[in-house]
This record gives C-alpha cells, structure tokens and sequence, in this order.
C-alpha cells in the first residue's frame, strides 16, 4: 500500500532529523501491572493509550499489550519510518507472548491481538480498528479446541477477514456484508448469531473468495505479516477523508499523527456469559449523574459502537451479572474521581470476568458540560477556574436550541427512538451522506434530514450538513450518538419501528412509506419521529445553570461582546443573550419592509437629485422609528449604525429576468400581466397599459446600474461620496432618533460607520457629511448627544494606511467577512465552487470566512489596529464580520488588543465564553488554552 509523501525538501530535513533523533522510545509496553507510560503521555501515546497505561498502573483489569507512539505515525506519513519501530515492535511482542505464555497465531493456545487507532484527541468512529488479528487456518482451529466452542472460533475468524480485508486491503465493507446476508437469507437466519460454526466456516470460504478477487491475493496467513499490515493501516487511516474532515470540523492539528494499540484480545463472544459494552460515568445528553452505557451480550464491541444491533441499557447487566455489574461501576467511579472528569469506557466481560478496554474523558452535550462542570465543583473534583475550561464556548449553542411547536398543527408521531442529541430538527429525507452535501450545495438554505439504518464514519460529510440525524438502530453510544453530540446536532438513534431502505431510497413505518424529499421533525430531547414540517420555537437563554456557569466565567472576560442586529426585534433578542451594544446595524436591512422598499427603488430610479431626495424625504421618518426602537432596546448601551453600504442594483429586479419579461410580454396572457403589474408596482407600473413604456425604462436604469463585479464596485463611502443626499438622510434619522430617546429618558450612545473606505479623503468627506448633520439637528431639537464617526476596516489598503484614516477615524471596526473575501481574492458568493476541493487538497485547513485566517487577514488586523493606535491611541476596534462568534477568532482578538467583538445574537453566548477563557489562559496559565 502507498504512504502518504511530503514534499522532498520536507522528507529530507525529515531524515536529517530522524539521524539526529537516535534512541527514540517508539514503543511503551503495558501489563503485568505496570506500563512504561501514564495518563499525562497523550502527546506520545494518544488518547487511549495513556488511558490504558493509567488503568494499568491503577491495578485495574486491562488486558496487556503495547503502544506504538505517535511519532511514528509522522514518520510513516513522511515516507521515512524507521526501522527501530519494527524491532521494538518486535521486542514488545516476545514481551506480550513471554507474560502470557502464548505466541501471536501459534501453538495449541494461539495469543490473539486487537490493532486500535488513537489520537490525543477523541476522533470516535474516525481512524480503523483490527478485532482478533493472528488467526489463520491453522490457530482458528486450535481456537476452537482451547475453548470448545467451534462457532466462537468461526466466527472471530470471519470477522477478521472482514475487517482486514475492508481495513487493510482496501475492500468495500458491502462486499463481506452481500456475502454474510446471502448466508443469512439461505440458513432461514433472523439474527447473526443464529448462524452455526458450519455456516461461519462456509462464510469464511465466502470471504476468502472475496478477497482474492478484490485485493488479488490470499488473505495473509503469517500473523507477523497480518501485524505489520494492520499497523500501517491504522498509520494510513489517520489521513482517510472522514479522518481529516472531522479534524477540520474540530480544528485539530492534521500534523498530531495517531498510536497504534496492540492489545490482547479478550471475546466477548464466547457465549452466554460474555460480552461487550461501552458507558459513561454519568448521562452525556444531559448530564445527570447516573451509570449510564449499553451492552450485547455474546458480542465483540464493533457490534455495540457500529449500531449493528441495537443495545441492552447496562442496568440490565446487574440482573445478569450482579458481581461483574457492582465491580464494573466501582472500577468506573473511581476513574472519574482520578481523571476529575466525566469518563467514557469500553469493557468486555470473557466467561463472567470482566476487562477494561478503555477510559477517556466522554463527549457531551452543551447541557451535559454545563451541568456537569457545576456538579464537579460541588463534588469538590474541580475548582470553578478549572470549570470555565470544561465546556467548549460553542457547547453554549445547545442551550439555544430550538424546540418543536406543536400547538399550530396535529402531532402524529411516527416513532419514538433514543434521545440521542437534544434539540428540534425539520427537513426534508434524504437517505446517504452524498445527497444531503448535493442538497445543500444546490440550497445553501436546504433543510435535510439524514435517515440511516445505522451511520457510519464514511457519512461525517453528510452529517456536517444535516439539520438532524435519525437511525433506526443503535444505542446512546452508537456513531451517530456520539457524533452528533459533539457537533451539537439533533439526532434520534435506535428507532427500531422505522425500517429503511437505502437501496431504494424508502422509510417505512406505520404502514407508511416516505421517499426522499418527504418532511419528517425530530425532537431529540424526547426521541420522537414526527410526520410532516412542525415549526420550532426559539430557545430562551435563562436556564439557571447557564447563568450559574457563566457568572463563574464573566469576572475574568475584559473584552465586550456586542450583536449584529439591524431591526429593534433582534436587538431586543440580543440583549436576552447578553450583549454590550450592537456592533453592527446594517441599515440596508431596514428597507426591505413592505412599507419601505417602494420609496428606496423610487429613490434608485431617480435620474435626478430632486426626485431622489423626495423619495428619501419619505423614507426618512421610517429609518428613523427603525433607529429609534433600536437605541431604546440598547438603552445605555453603544449602537454602531452603518450607513448603506451594498450596491443599489440589489434593491432592483434582475437584469436576466427583466429582459425576459420583456421579450415575452406581447405574448402573455391577461392574467399574466396582471401578475406583472404586481410584480413591478413599486417601478411606477400602476397598470397593464404602463407595461409596454415602463419595462424597457426599468431595463434601461438596471443596465445603467450594472456591474461585471459589484461587491468591488458603486457601494459603501463610494454611494455616499456619489450621493450625499443619501448619507445626509441617514445621517438626520439617526439623530433625531437619538433626540427623540433621549428627551424620553433612554441612554443612547449611537457610533456612526463608514463602509468600505480605502483612502484617509474618503473618511474625512463621509465624516465630514455625518458632523454637519449631527450639528443640525441638534441645533433644530435643542439637545447635543455625544456620539461618534468611524469606519469598518475591509480593504486591505485600508489597513496598510490605519495610521492616516484615524485622523478622521474614531474607531475602527473590521469587517472580516470582506476583509477575507478580499485579501483572499475569493468571491463570497462563488468560494464553494473551490473551497471543497481546497479544504480536501489540505490547501486550507478550514473555511476562511468560518475561522480567521490568523496569518494572513489576522495579520492585516493587528497591523491596522497597531497603526491606528499611533495615530489615535484611545481608538476603539471590534470586530464584526461572522469571526466574532468564532471561539478562535474571538481568542486572537483578545491577543490582538479589540476592544470588543459582534456577532449574531445566537452567538452571543458563546463569544462571552471564548473571551473569557482567552483571559482566564492568560491570567490562570491554564495550559492549552480552550478546552478540546
């Protein structure tokens, strides 16, 4: 199999350094009760390994085995392993064979292995796993014999050659599956156990078979060659697409590399009385503390974590197996109390003893990490300090869930499943991960529903996309569990009545089928399956342990949050989350009411200044109530209005479909007219006799408007700058509104911004305009508020000459969304047609308008702030483009210097919290900063 190469200058330096790097620890053996690692080793051994090493040293029950570290996975990327990793490999190995008196694959008792990825960071379900690895035709046999159970041995053989051969040889899982459902469907066999060993044997020849046609070769028979194989696979399956996709969506680093795990196997499969699970310490959906986990008995643990068969709850398990039951939960609480965190394990019981396969801090919930972190603190495990850095800011989002509204409309509910992810979700069906990436690619606004039997790890790019998931098997635990909680999605796992049918695209239940494109709404605070679109309701942000958590937090936050709102509806909704003032009203925002586009394309049709301050004379009072409602919202808080800034063609119909009507206005019917002149009424059309004169007049004044780039064209200062009047009429609605509050006794403190200005002359005449207004009006009203006129930094020149634009400039604020779009040369509307590719290429670890770009725009930041303070050293700066909801956003610019950051209001919450865990790193020295 191909490695994954660096560049050749990068694998030479990469040699060089590897000479240099003689004696390195590769591999860190653990058992006999002592490991060669701790928990504290994440770096080098990974997640999981050092949570073996821990439970190791512990005493606890964990079967032996040996981590290869992480540097030898960059090593394996880079082209240049080092042969040390084999011959300590292979000195572990004869260490394994000699403390369990068994050789890999040989003799009469065969020592078997499992080969597990695991990063420093959890990746659930997103790197590859080889279950019972050493056996062969020849140890199957003396399996079978050693522990009397021939099916047992037939069927971890099979389960082998499916997995090595989807794993390692690079075959497709349906083509094992087509096999061992033929096999089914001949034996007239309901579930997998029922198969007997002969079946399994012929199943075994099956795959085999299946093998040699689609790797062209025989499935490996030498147990080293088998290790060998599947380590570097596992090295491999660090770089496979649902890997590095969830990395980007995580915003781990791609260069961490994963360990290799070789452990002894321990089966779950034996029998009656062994089996396999996966729990929490307390409940990660909602954060009660309860023992919370499922297990299978007469299972391997693929089986639990793959929702291949739907789970029992682990309470079962202390009417089966009461002593292993009470060992298994003191073992699990004891972890918490030592790691001081919520755990998430994995066990297996083999003939009624138990084994520990697993411990790491559990993925949860917003509301899970909330609740948990404050009882955490009342337990005495953690401080508060410490507490702040237990929930991720984004986390925060799961408390403005939506809910489903289900007083308008009739509820029939479909099924009731597992409450796996909170929250509502309302969309349309669609049955594989690709169609819900072409549904929204086609519809950013697209609403999609992923329905799966059971997702898989393949399906990360869907479920990205998906407003919710639902699944017709698997457990709490499963994949789509697991994920969806860490990405805050709502998901309903384990609907056993739903029976899907990916091959023909079909969802049956209740006697019903529903195809693709059929609206369901899930509640995955219930777990309920809804027929039809429900609407939601928005979420309230008062939850008492919310505003517990965050007034832990808020003392150590120094830089303010504002909300982008641009209607008084909004600014109220922001202050409910918490925001310091508004950062960005856009004004352009307010026109578009029913009462008010008709006067702005009046405005814009104008081909003289007289008609086209009548029109704004009209709009006027309307900006001004807009204005008004706002600042009493915001009352004693500041209000950052921007004065119009996108091109005037977007309040006019499109020129495409204008010439259209045009073209075929002599042959369409009555009605059709009529539905024209409704369409154009507020273009001066009163009736069908006016359309024949008006339409080409209205082409003619959208052709004068046209442009072959307008977001680089006759928008922002450049408007005002062409027509004052329109910025003299914006600048008087923001005044008197400002009078008029405050003569009723609202505080307000509105900043006036200039958008798009590149040049010092630019500022200076819109500054000009607004100061002149200002002094009007206050001299008409009889009252003076103070208030303040700056710019939104969004040029890169701009930024280059922040030292001059401050003379004029009171505050800067940047808006990074056209900051990105252009130092990047993207375009913001066409970047998907490139992005995909370059975040697949690794081109760019993640979306620029979605995180910052902190080494290219960032840097056009800190150096217009650093001029602009020479210049004007008590300048404001914000930002507020849709980064300043973004946790590592909101980090660098508290780096930075800003004073503030804005963002929508739903995001609120969560740039609060990133603020004040970028300070509390600082004032703490918390190592590594935001929690993963």
């Amino acid at each position: 199999m191909a490695t994954i190469t660096l560049p050749e200058a990068e694998v030479k330096q990469t040699k060089t350094q590897d000479t240099k790097k003689a004696g390195t620890k590769y591999v860190y053996f653990f058992g006999g009760g002592k490991a060669d690692g701790d928990g504290k080793m994440k770096d080098v051994l990974g997640g999981k390994g050092a949570g073996l090493a821990e439970m190791t040293n512990a005493g606890l029950p964990v079967p032996p085995g040996f981590t290869i570290q992480t540097e030898a996975c960059r090593e394996y990327m880079r082209g240049s392993l080092s042969k040390e990793v084999d011959a300590q490999m292979d000195e572990a190995l004869a260490r394994l064979e000699a403390l369990q008196g068994q050789k890999l694959g040989a003799g009469d008792n065969p020592l078997l292995v499992s080969v597990r990825s695991g990063a420093k960071f959890s990746m659930p379900g997103m790197m590859d796993t080889i279950l019972n690895l050493g056996l062969n035709d020849k140890s199957v046999e003396a399996l079978a014999k050693r522990s009397n159970n021939p099916r047992f041995a037939a069927d971890s053989y099979r389960r082998l050659i499916q997995m090595f051969g989807n794993v390692v040889l690079d075959i497709e899982k349906a083509a094992f599956d087509e096999v061992f459902e033929a096999k089914k469907k001949q034996k007239k066999a309901k579930m997998d156990t029922d198969l007997d060993a002969k079946a399994l044997q012929e199943v075994i020849a099956e795959y085999k078979k299946v093998v040699k046609k689609h790797a062209q070769r025989d499935f490996p028979q030498d147990p080293h060659e088998q290790l060998v194989m599947a380590r570097d696979a596992v090295f491999r399956s660090w770089q496979n697409e649902r890997a590095k996709h969830y990395r980007r969506i995580n915003n781990i680093d791609d260069m961490l590399g994963t360990a290799v795990n070789v452990q002894c196997m321990v089966f779950g499969n034996l029998g009656e009385t062994s089996g396999t699970g996966v729990g929490f310490t307390r409940n990660p959906a909602t954060g009660v503390k309860e023992f919370y986990g499922e297990f299978l008995m007469n299972a391997q643990g693929e089986d639990v974590v793959a929702g291949i068969r739907t789970p029992v709850h682990i309470s079962e398990l202390e009417k089966i197996m009461p002593e292993v039951y009470n060992q298994l939960h003191d073992i699990t609480t004891r972890l918490e109390k030592h790691y001081k965190d919520m755990q998430d394990f994995e066990f297996t019981i083999q003939d009624g003893k138990l084994y520990m396969l697993q411990t790491r801090n559990g993925k949860r919930t917003g509301l899970a990490a909330v609740r948990v972190a404050l009882q955490m603190v009342d337990e005495g495990l953690i401080t508060k300090e410490e507490a702040i850095f237990r929930v991720d800011p984004n986390q925060l989002y799961d408390f403005l869930v939506p809910r489903l509204d289900e007083k308008k409309t009739k509820v029939e509910v479909l099924a009731t499943g597992l409450p796996a992810s909170p929250g509502a979700a309302v969309g349309q069906i669609v049955f594989t991960a690709d169609a819900a990436v072409e549904a929204v690619q086609k519809d950013s606004k697209a609403q999609v529903i992923l329905v799966r039997a059971e997702t898989t790890p393949e399906d990360i790019h869907g479920m990205e996309v998906a407003k919710g998931i639902l699944t017709s098997r698997g457990g709490m635990t499963s994949h789509a569990a697991v994920v969806t909680r860490g990405m805050g999605k709502c998901c309903v796992a384990g609907a056993g009545d739903v029976d899907v049918n990916e091959k023909a695209r079909t969802m049956k239940v209740k006697g019903q089928t529903f195809k693709e494109g059929d609206w369901i709404s899930l509640d995955g605070t219930t777990g309920r399956v809804i027929k039809g679109k429900l609407d939601t309701i928005p979420p309230k942000a008062d939850d008492p342990e919310l505003l517990q958590f965050m007034s832990w937090a808020e003392p150590f936050r120094k830089m303010k949050v504002r909300a982008n709102a641009d209607i008084p509806r909004d600014a109220v909704q922001a202050r409910a989350f918490g925001t310091e003032g508004i950062g960005l009203c856009r004004t352009e925002h307010m026109f578009f009411g029913e009462k008010k586009i008709g006067h702005m394309r009046a405005m814009i049709l104008a081909d003289n200044e007289k008609d086209r301050r009548a029109a704004l004379k009209k709009l006027l009072p309307l900006q001004r109530d807009d204005f008004a409602g706002v600042f009493k919202a915001m009352d004693g808080l500041p209000v950052t209005i921007r004065t119009l800034d996108p091109p005037l063609h977007e309040f006019l119909p499109r020129r495409e479909e204008l010439m259209v009507d045009i073209a075929l206005l002599s042959r369409y019917s009555a009605k059709q007219k009529k539905e024209l002149v409704t369409k154009y009424k507020d273009y001066g059309v009163k009736g069908v006799g006016d359309l024949k004169k008006a339409l080409p007049k209205l082409l003619e004044r959208v052709e004068q408007l046209h442009e072959f780039n307008p977001m680089l064209g006759h928008r922002g200062c450049r408007l005002g700058i062409t027509y004052p009047e329109i910025t003299e009429m914006q600048a008087r609605a923001i005044f008197e509104a400002a009078v008029d509050m405050t003569k009723k006794g609202v505080k307000v403190l509105p900043e006036v911004m200039i958008p798009l200005v590149a040049t010092l002359k630019e500022m200076k005449n819109q500054g000009d305009i607004v100061r002149r207004v200002a002094d009007e009006v206050f001299k008409e009203k009889g009252t003076k508020i103070d208030y303040m006129v700056g710019t939104m930094i969004e040029l890169p020149r701009a930024a280059l000459v922040a030292d001059e634009i401050a003379k004029e400039a009171e505050f800067f604020s940047f808006g990074t969304n056209d900051l990105t779009q252009t130092t990047f040369g993207f375009s913001r509307d066409d970047v998907n047609k490139v992005l995909p590719t370059y975040l697949a290429e690794g081109i760019l670890k993640q979306d620029p308008f979605a995180a910052l770009d902190q080494e290219g725009v960032g840097e056009l930041v800190k150096m217009a702030t650093e001029r602009g303070r020479k210049t004007r050293s008590n300048l404001k700066v914000g930002i507020c483009g849709e980064h300043g909801g973004e946790p590592s956003s909101v980090e660098f610019c508290y780096r930075t210097g800003l004073n503030y950051v804005s963002c929508s209001p739903f995001r609120v919450l969560t740039a609060r919290l990133a603020a004040a865990q970028a300070a509390a790193t600082e004032t703490l020295k918390v190592e590594g900063g935001r929690t993963k």
